[in-house]
C-alpha cells in the first residue's frame, strides 16, 4: 500500500461468530448534547469572532536579471545578513561577478496579515511584503483582492497594506502593557500555507530582544508559529490583539516552543505612522549607552543595577546640548523609570521629535533632572539599496575593487564602530588591487579621500571620480586607531 494518512479505524478486524451464539455487547456512557462552549472549556467563541481578521497575505517577486555572486565574502552569513539575500555584484561591487547577471525566476510567498480597519488596511511583517511586485489578500469568506503597501519599517518588522474593500471585520486591539507571564494566547495564521491554523498556548515572556532588530519588544509564546504565520494574529481569550506573530527559535527550521510576537501598543504606534505618512519618525537623543552592572553599580555609587550608563555623547547632539555628559546615569526619561538601555532606546523612540522632556540622571551620587529637546532620529542607511563602489562612477576613478557603504546601525553594531566615527565603510577590497597591497581592508572605516572630509559612501564614490592623480590618500579609522593609507594606482608600484 503506498504512504499516505491513515484515518482512525483505518485497519479493520473481521471477528466471525458461530450461528446462533449471543454476540457480545458493551454498555457504555453517552452524552450527544451540543458542547456549551464556554471560555473555560473551548476556544471555539473566540476563534469564531476573531477568525475572519486573520487573512493570508500571497505575494509574488517577478522574474528578473540579479547579479552573479561569486565573491567567497558572499559565503560569510555575517555579510549576507548585511547585504542581502542577493548581494551586489556590479563591475567591481563588493560581491564580484564582474558585472555578469543571471535570471532569477518568478518566486512566490506567503505569509498572514490582521485586519485592522474597516476600510481595508491589513498589517503583517515587513519581511513578508518586502521586495514584492504583487500583493494579494485572502479572506476567511474566499475573496482574493490585490493590496498595495502603504508603508513598511524593517526596524520593527511592520508593514501596513491596504485593500479596497469596505465593512471589513477589523480585529480590536488591547493593551499589550497589561499582559503577563502565564496569560492564555492563541496564535491565527496560514502555517505553510495549509489554510487558517489556530494554535493555543501561554504568554511565556515579555520585553524579550533576542532577533537583532533595532526595535525590539517582543512577547514570548509557547503558541506554536512555523512559517506562514508570520503577520498573523496573537489574541487573548477575548479576541483582542495582543501581538503579531513574527518569529521562532528554532534549531531545526521548525517550531521548537519558543515564539515571538511584536506587542499590539508598538504594533499599533508604528501602524497610526505608517498610514498617516508613510514613514517612522523616532526620536533621538545622540547617546552611546551600556547597561548597569554589578561593578558599575559599586563604581558609580547606584543603589542598583538599573538604569543606562551613558558611554558616549554625540556632538551637538541633543544629549550634549542638555547637558548630558558621560558618566551619566539616566535613571528616568520623560517620567518612565529607565531599566537598561533598551528601555531608554524605545522610550526615547516613541517620543515626537521636537518635544521637551525631563531627564532623570545620576551624577556623582547624586540625582539630576534636566530638560531635553529630542531630536529626530536619522535616516538609517540601513534603508539604502545597497553599498557603492568606489570610483564607479568612471572608469578613470580611483580605488579600484574598494567597495564601500554608509555607516548603518547593523554595521556600527558588526564592527563596533563608536557613534562618533563618520565616514564610508569598507566593505570589500578586491585581492589584487591596489587599495588591498597599501592595507585597506573591509571593515575599515574611510574618514578622508586627499584630506577631504568623508561622511557617505556617496562622499567616497564622488572623491575617487575623475581624480587628477592616481595616487590617493586616505585617513582611516578601525579598531586599531586612525592612521593614512596611500594608495598607488599608477602601475608603477
Amino acid at each position: 500500500m503506498g504512504g499516505g494518512l491513515l484515518a482512525a479505524g483505518a485497519l479493520a478486524f473481521s471477528v466471525a461468530f458461530a450461528a446462533g451464539e449471543t454476540k457480545p455487547s458493551v454498555s457504555i456512557n453517552v452524552d450527544d448534547k451540543p458542547l456549551a462552549r464556554t471560555a473555560s472549556d473551548s476556544y471555539a467563541p473566540v476563534i469564531k469572532q476573531v477568525a475572519p481578521s486573520v487573512v493570508k497575505v500571497l505575494v509574488t517577486e517577478r522574474a528578473k536579471n540579479v547579479p552573479v555572486q561569486d565573491n567567497p565574502f558572499f559565503n560569510d552569513p555575517r555579510f549576507r545578513e548585511f547585504f542581502g539575500p542577493f548581494g551586489f555584484g556590479g563591475p567591481g561591487g563588493p560581491f564580484g561577478g564582474g558585472g555578469r547577471m543571471q535570471r532569477q525566476p518568478e518566486q512566490n510567498g506567503l505569509g498572514s496579515g490582521v485586519v485592522v480597519s474597516a476600510d481595508g488596511y491589513v498589517v503583517t511583517n515587513s519581511h513578508v511584503v518586502t521586495g514584492a511586485d504583487v500583493i494579494k489578500v485572502s479572506f476567511n469568506d474566499g475573496r482574493e483582492l490585490s493590496a498595495k503597501v502603504i508603508g513598511t519599517d524593517p526596524k520593527s518588522d511592520l508593514a501596513v497594506i491596504k485593500v479596497d474593500a469596505a465593512d471589513l471585520p477589523a480585529i480590536t486591539f488591547a493593551d499589550s502593557d497589561q499582559l503577563e507571564v502565564g496569560d492564555r494566547v492563541l496564535a491565527i495564521g496560514n502555517p505553510f500555507g495549509i489554510g487558517q491554523t489556530v494554535t493555543s498556548g501561554m504568554v511565556s515572556g515579555l520585553g524579550r530582544a533576542t532577533l537583532g532588530l533595532d526595535y525590539e519588544d517582543f512577547i514570548q509564546t509557547d503558541a506554536a508559529i512555523n512559517p506562514g504565520n508570520s503577520g498573523g494574529a496573537l489574541v487573548d481569550v477575548r479576541g483582542r490583539l495582543v501581538g503579531v506573530n513574527t518569529a521562532i527559535l528554532s534549531r531545526s527550521g521548525g517550531f521548537q516552543g519558543i515564539g515571538f510576537a511584536i506587542p499590539a501598543n508598538m504594533t499599533r504606534s508604528i501602524m497610526e505612522q505608517l498610514v498617516a505618512h508613510g514613514k517612522v519618525t523616532r526620536g533621538y537623543i545622540g547617546v552611546m549607552v551600556q547597561n548597569i552592572t554589578p561593578a558599575f553599580a559599586e563604581q558609580f555609587n547606584l543603589d542598583k543595577t538599573e538604569g543606562a550608563l551613558v558611554s558616549e555623547i554625540v556632538g551637538d547632539g541633543p544629549a550634549e546640548k542638555a547637558g548630558l555628559k558621560t558618566g551619566d546615569v539616566i535613571t528616568e526619561f520623560n517620567k518612565k523609570p529607565i531599566k537598561d538601555g533598551r528601555t531608554l532606546k524605545l522610550t526615547v523612540a516613541n517620543v515626537a521629535p521636537g518635544q521637551t522632556v525631563p531627564v532623570v540622571v545620576a551624577r556623582d551620587g547624586k540625582s539630576e533632572t534636566l530638560e531635553l529637546k529630542v531630536g529626530e532620529l536619522p535616516r538609517d542607511p540601513d534603508d539604502r539599496e545597497g553599498p557603492a563602489v568606489a570610483g564607479s562612477g568612471s572608469n578613470e576613478g580611483t580605488l579600484q575593487g574598494v567597495g564601500v557603504s554608509d555607516l548603518s546601525s547593523r554595521a556600527r553594531r558588526e564592527f563596533d564602530i563608536p557613534a562618533r566615527i563618520r565616514g564610508a565603510l569598507v566593505t570589500e577590497v578586491a585581492p589584487d588591487s591596489a587599495a588591498a597591497e597599501a592595507g585597506l581592508q573591509p571593515g575599515d572605516v574611510i574618514l578622508e579621500i586627499n584630506r577631504q572630509p568623508v561622511q557617505s559612501s556617496e562622499d567616497a564614490v564622488r572623491l575617487t571620480e575623475n581624480p587628477k592623480s592616481r595616487k590617493t590618500l586616505l585617513l582611516i579609522w578601525n579598531q586599531k586607531g586612525t592612521r593614512f593609507v596611500a594608495v598607488d594606482e599608477t602601475g608603477d608600484r
